[in-house]
């Protein structure tokens, strides 16, 4: 299914693919695509891509709430992506390759290891990463790592088709409330944030 569901969200977003391709190239020098280092299905790595929706010049594989004014590094066009979650669209790419899934835990940084140590205690790291899941649907950037990583768990033991139509359905309003979404700033007590 997330094969199928990639193709046809590749075919279908195309169009917007295109504008957004575009509007990167005029707004800044450098890449379209930012790939990082992440985490997958049993801890394994992988690279995800995004739309770069930062200067070149910015420190790399630093969380966004750990740079030195995090404004400063995003492009107005990156401004945009990120508050509509539009950057988030070339992970259809790594569904297609089965580095992900469409539902399931978010993948922590290479570097998050409290993140991960912490899903290891739910078994949330044996499962496949996913674009969107339980805990962005339940939060986001506004969870600590411990609720991030039991909400996680939350899913894995409860994955199933009921729950992936949950946490889609769930993704679609929170998107387009933009609810969750907190760029650069520390929501919770111990500034611990996903990227």
């Amino acid at each position: 299914m997330d094969i199928i569901f990639s193709v046809i969200g590749i075919i279908l977003l195309f169009p917007i693919f295109l504008i957004i391709i575009i509007s990167i190239k005029i707004n800044s020098p450098g890449p379209i695509l930012f790939k990082q280092k992440r985490f997958g299905i049993n801890k394994s790595y992988f690279y995800i891509l995004k739309f770069r929706t930062m200067r070149i010049d910015t420190p790399r594989d630093t969380p966004t709430h750990l740079l030195n004014n995090p404004d400063k590094w995003i492009t107005r066009v990156g401004a945009f992506l990120r508050k509509t979650s539009l950057d988030e669209l070339p992970q259809i790419i790594n569904i297609l390759r089965g580095e992900m899934s469409i539902i399931g835990p978010r993948p922590a940084l290479w570097n998050q290891y409290d993140l991960i140590e912490e899903r290891d205690k739910y078994k949330a790291n044996n499962i496949p990463v996913g674009l969107t899941g339980w805990a962005q649907i339940n939060g986001r950037d506004e969870l600590d790592i411990k609720d991030k990583a039991r909400l996680d768990g939350e899913y894995a033991n409860n994955i199933g088709i009921v729950m992936d139509i949950r946490c889609f359905i769930g993704t679609i309003f929170k998107v387009l409330r933009r609810d969750g979404v907190i760029e650069g700033k520390i929501v919770d007590k111990k500034n611990d944030r996903d990227s």
